[in-house]
Order: structure tokens, then sequence, then C-alpha cells
């Protein structure tokens, strides 16, 4: 549902009939921290701002502050505010809350006044300029698959005290068995599977596609495609709108990567174009490559092949910000229908980077399809990265660095082309990390330090975790 265009001189008359007001920021995690104001405190902060605790970038999902102390939050400063300024091209209204005005704020540094390094909807800003200066605008589409659960008894929000006193495997899915595509079984819940498409309609984040996915209770959507700063806002709130549905109709929607043993993992796959200022395409060669490096680059403009070189020889280095958790990495394994290795091909989807040009899509369609995020990230980060690595290689003028995934190749399959993907976090951290990382290059060293140390604070967990699997194989044999 489009809203007016809101400015600070008119967004008091637009919220006359309003009392109050929610506003949420994205931490690391890709959670959104917020909290309900009243109108009368919204409007006199509209302009410059006010404190939020800093505390969100110094403590993990759980609030648990990290092992680490890091730059933002810690003792030293006490964890002080920093600067929270609403968005107000951002507002919608919650229709399952009795349409409260909502907002989304970016986060600054309150002595610099500039945006935090760690702010999600900042970093993507700043990787957004390079193009932006040439007179691009960069356009994504985000997919997500999800297993939903039926919380015991439908009784709302009672998943997490069932927990407490069963294992994860009683917890039973939406549906059962695997029927992708299925007509029938979003029937079963009616309600709800309209439910959260109307939500989004009206919450200003539609989805273009919504169906079964192969897997119990397992749903995917893909959202509409739309310019990347927006695309990640409504990534980021479709996820909020199914969770806030969901409990509504005691179902537990999980975006975990990797949430059942043995069955496909959840996927987020992004979709990535740059336009010209008139509207056209820029990764399509209008005129087919009559010696093409590659023949399935015939139809990518050089634009295109620079900033696709750019995304496979950085992929390594940026992983946290693709899969982020210890379970994402039960994901990324072999014949699983997910990419482990540095990989693409034209309409390839065992590859890391499913390239879609004529003759199968249009023109305007012409676009990279990149395939080893999962829904577990967070779509600020996702689409940050791809797009400042695909810009380092458009300005260094990158050659691409393998050859196309043989076709025949088994899904997610090791292959022969493309160097193997971080197997474990710890892997994927010590990469992004260390002194030489693409990712220092694009994002800096205070965002490469501090979002590692969030990732370092969740391998560290993990390492002193006992799960059930331990305890069943050990507790009597050893």
């Amino acid at each position: 549902m489009s809203e007016p265009e809101l400015t600070p001189s008119n967004v008091s008359e637009i919220l006359k009939n309003d009392t109050r007001v929610k506003l949420a920021g994205v931490d690391a995690d890709g959670m959104l921290r917020g909290k309900l104001v009243s109108k009368k405190k919204f409007l006199s902060v509209v302009e410059d701002g006010f404190g939020f605790c800093s505390v969100i970038f110094g403590w993990d999902m759980h609030d648990r502050t990290y092992f680490r102390e890091l730059g933002i939050s810690n003792k030293e400063n006490g964890y002080r505010d920093i600067l929270a300024k609403p968005d107000l091209t951002s507002f919608r209204r919650i229709p399952w809350e009795d349409n409260v005005p909502f907002f989304l704020v970016s986060f600054y540094d309150p002595d610099t006044k500039e945006p935090l390094f760690a702010c999600p909807r900042g970093l993507l800003r700043e990787a957004l300029k390079g193009p932006e200066k040439e007179g691009f605008r960069a356009m994504a589409g985000a997919e997500y698959e999800f297993y939903q659960f039926a919380t015991p008894n439908r009784k709302a929000s009672s998943t997490a005290a069932f927990l407490k006193e069963n294992p994860v495997e009683a917890l039973p899915s939406l549906t059962e068995g695997m029927f992708g595509y299925s007509l029938t079984r979003p029937i079963h819940n009616q309600e709800y599977y309209y439910g959260v498409f109307d939500a989004c309609e009206q919450f200003n984040c539609e989805i273009e596609g919504w169906h079964t996915e192969s897997g119990p209770g397992v749903y995917e959507a893909a959202l509409q495609f739309g310019e990347a700063k927006g695309m990640a806002d409504r990534a980021n709130l479709f996820k909020y709108v199914v969770k806030s549905i969901g409990t509504k109709h005691g179902i537990t929607p999980s975006f975990m990567a990797k949430p059942r043993e043995g069955l496909p993992g959840n996927s987020g796959h992004m979709h990535i174009s740059l336009v010209n200022s008139d509207g056209t395409n820029a990764f399509y060669r209008s005129e087919p490559d009559p010696n093409p490096p590659y023949p399935d680059v015939a139809h990518l403009s050089d634009l295109g092949r620079y900033f696709l070189a750019g995304i496979l020889t950085g992929l390594p280095d940026i992983m946290p910000m693709f899969a982020p958790t210890v379970n994402s990495y039960k994901r990324l394994v072999e014949n699983f229908w997910a990419p482990v290795t540095v990989s693409w091909g034209l309409e390839h989807r065992a590859a890391s980077i499913r390239l879609i040009t004529p003759p199968t899509a249009s023109a305007k369609a012409t676009r990279l399809e990149v395939r080893v995020p999962g829904a577990d990230s967070n779509p600020h980060f996702v689409l940050a990265a791809i797009i400042a690595l695909g810009w380092r290689g458009v300005e260094k003028k990158l050659e691409i660095p393998v050859p196309p995934l043989s076709k025949g190749e088994d899904m997610g399959g090791s292959g022969d082309e493309g160097v193997r993907l971080a197997k474990n976090l710890g892997a994927a951290v010590a990469t992004f990390t260390r002194k030489d990382s693409v990712a220092r290059e694009v994002f800096g060293d205070a965002f490469v330090d501090h979002f590692g140390g969030t990732r370092e604070h969740e391998l560290r967990l993990w390492e002193e975790a006992v799960t059930d699997w331990e305890v069943r194989r050990y507790i009597e044999t050893v």
C-alpha cells in the first residue's frame, strides 16, 4: 500500500489522527530493534534524531554481551547512546497492529554524526555510492525459503517454552511430507497463508510469488523487484510480517539455514542488476558478442562481466555476510541444492552465481542471481557485499576468474572449476578478518573488526555448547 511522501514539514499533518509511532533499526544479526513512542516524542526527534542505547551493537541475538567487547558499545564508553534518525521514506502502517505508523531508523556516531560503521542500512548506502556516482541504479530481488512449525496447542509464543522441555525434533511441522508447488497444502492453513500475502501488500513489502517448497511445512516467497536500498528494507520487513502473522496463528516460521537434518536448507537468493539513468539494463549486451571469452556471457555487457568477476573474486572473503551463523554451513554442503564453490554459469542452479540473460530472459531482466546466502542472512549486508564486490570488479576491470560450471555437475557438487567456499563459520571468519582480506578493502577495518568479532562470539558459544547429538552418542559408550 503506497503511503504519501513525508517531509519534516508535513509529517505532523499526515499523523494528525495518530497518538503513537513504532520505530525500529536493524542490528548486526539483521534483527529489528525498536520501540513504541508517543507522537509528540516522534515529532520532536524527526529532524535531529534521538539517543538509542548502543548495546544493540554490543550484544548478540539473545542479549548476551559479546565475550570480547567491540568498538561501538563497551565498558570504556559506558554503553553510551548512539544517534538514531528516522527515515521518513520508510513510512508505512502496521495493518495487524491497528495501522500504527512505522518508521525505520538508521544509526549514526553521536560525535561525528557520520553513519555508524556497523549499521546495516548505512553500510548498504555506502556501497551504493560507487555505482550511483557513475549514474547507475542498483536493482534487486530477494527470494526466501523457510520452514514453519505448528506451535504446540497453537498457543502463541509457546515454542521457546516447549523446547525447554522437549527435543527439537518433537516440534511438529506445519504440514508433513515433501510437496513443492502444491495448490492444496496451503489450504490447510488458508487464513495464515493469505494473511501473510495480504499483510505484505499492505505493509509495502509486496510478494511477487508465494508457494510451498519441497520440505515439510516449507514455503518460498519471491519479493517484488525494486531498487536495492528499498529491497533490503523490504526483505527484512518481510520476515517481520511472517513472524508477526505466524504468532497470531500459533505458527513459528524459521529462517534458520538448516532447521532439519537430512532435508534441504533455507536459501536467501538475491538477484542483482544495474540500470542506466534512463532505466535500461546495463548488464545487457544489445548485440551478442561474436567472440566471447565463454559462450555463457555472449549477452552480458562488459560492465556485467566486470561485476560478475568482482563478486567471484571476493566471494570467499565475505562469507560471514552471506552465511552468518554456525548453522549456515549445515546448508552449504554437497548435493543439497546449495552452492559450495566459487562458481557461475548461464542458467545453472548448481553454481554460486546463476547468470540470467537472453535467450531465456528478456533484455530488461538480465541479471545475476547470487545463490550462496541463506535465509538467515542479513539482507542489508548481503546486498552491500554484492554491490561492493561487484563495483570493485568494475573499477578494477577484473577478469572472470573461473570458467562456467560444467553442465551436468551434481547439484551443489564441489566440481573442479572453483575454489571450495568455507565449510564452517570459523574458517569463514578467519578469511574475512585476515589482514589482506577483500572485505577490509571494500568495507574498512572498523566494520570487519566489529562484525568479525560478533561472529567470533557465535563461535565461542558453539564451542562451549554440549549438543543433544553428543550426549546421545557418548553418554553410555565412552
